[in-house]
C-alpha cells in the first residue's frame, strides 16, 4: 500500500482509499447534516419523553429542519440518564434516516415491537459495557445478549459512536459500520471480505484495527475515515446501479471502468 501523505490544510490521502482521495476535515465530518421530518416521528415514539428538544433547535434548509453529528454528540453527553439514552437513541435514529415517510417507519419498528422499559434496559446495559470494557465489547453486546429487535448494526453502532467517540475506553473508539461504509471496505485493498451485513464482532474489530491504524499514521481522528468510507461506498452503490439500469441483464462487472467490490 503506498504511503499517506500531506494533501491541503485538514485532508490527509488514505492508503484504503483510491488514489487522490482525501479524508474530510474533521469540522466537516461533525457538521455533516441530515434533513428530518418531525411530524412522522413524534406518532411512532413510545411517547413525547423520547423526543430529545435539540432537535426543534435544529436549522430549517430548503424547508427542512437539518440534524447534525455535532448536534447528536451534545445530545449523546446526556446519556448518563434514562431520558438521556433515550435522546440519544432517537437523536441517532433520526439522523440516520432521512425523511422518506418508508424509511422513518422501518426505524421505528424498534419502538413497535419492544417495550420502553426493555429498550432502556438493554441502552443502559450496552452503554454500560462502552464505559466499563470498550467499543468490540459493546458491539458484541448489542448484537447478542443485549440486541434490541429491528435495531441492527448500521443503526446500533450509530448509537456507540456518538456515545462513545469522544469519551472512548480501550484503544479503539467506536464508528459507525453500515452497508456503505462496508463496500468501501470491500473495494479497499484490506485483505478481508466484507459481507454486505450481518457483520460479526471479529468484522467489526478489524474494521476498528483498520480505521485507527490509518487515521493515527495521518494525524486524523478515526471518524474521518469512516466518513471518507461512507462517501465513497455510496459513490460505488450509485455506479453500480447506473450500470444495472444502462445494461439490464448484462452483467455489472463486465463493464470497463465500473469500480465493483
Amino acid at each position: 500500500m503506498r504511503n499517506t501523505q500531506s494533501t491541503s490544510p485538514g485532508k490527509v490521502a488514505v492508503a484504503v482509499m483510491p488514489t487522490g482521495t482525501s479524508l474530510p476535515a474533521r469540522e466537516d465530518v461533525l457538521g455533516q447534516a441530515i434533513p428530518f421530518d418531525r411530524a412522522r416521528w413524534l406518532p411512532l415514539l413510545p411517547g413525547p419523553d423520547w423526543w430529545p428538544a435539540e432537535l426543534d433547535d435544529c436549522p430549517t434548509v430548503a424547508a427542512r429542519p437539518r440534524v447534525d453529528r455535532s448536534t447528536v454528540f451534545g445530545i449523546a453527553r446526556r446519556s448518563d440518564t434514562a431520558e438521556g439514552r433515550r435522546h440519544l437513541l432517537t437523536a441517532a435514529l433520526v439522523w440516520g434516516t432521512g425523511t422518506k415517510a418508508q424509511s422513518v417507519t422501518r426505524r421505528a419498528r424498534i419502538f413497535a415491537e419492544s417495550a420502553p422499559r426493555e429498550i432502556d434496559a438493554r441502552l443502559e446495559a450496552v452503554l454500560s459495557v462502552l464505559r466499563e470494557e470498550g467499543a468490540v465489547a459493546a458491539y458484541y453486546a448489542f448484537n447478542n445478549s443485549h440486541r434490541i429487535k429491528f435495531l441492527g448494526p448500521a443503526f446500533f453502532t450509530k448509537v456507540l459512536y456518538f456515545a462513545g467517540h469522544d469519551q472512548c475506553v480501550g484503544a479503539w473508539r467506536p464508528l459507525i459500520l453500515d452497508r456503505f461504509v462496508a463496500l468501501a471496505l470491500r473495494a479497499a485493498d484490506t485483505g478481508e471480505k466484507w459481507p454486505a451485513g450481518g457483520w460479526t464482532t471479529p468484522c467489526y474489530g478489524r474494521y476498528l484495527s483498520l480505521a485507527h491504524d490509518r487515521t493515527r499514521r495521518a494525524g486524523a481522528l478515526p471518524d474521518q475515515m469512516e466518513a471518507a468510507l461512507f462517501a465513497h461506498g455510496r459513490q460505488l452503490a450509485r455506479l453500480r446501479s447506473a450500470a444495472a439500469s444502462v445494461v439490464g441483464d448484462v452483467p455489472v462487472r463486465a463493464l470497463a471502468g465500473v469500480d465493483v467490490p
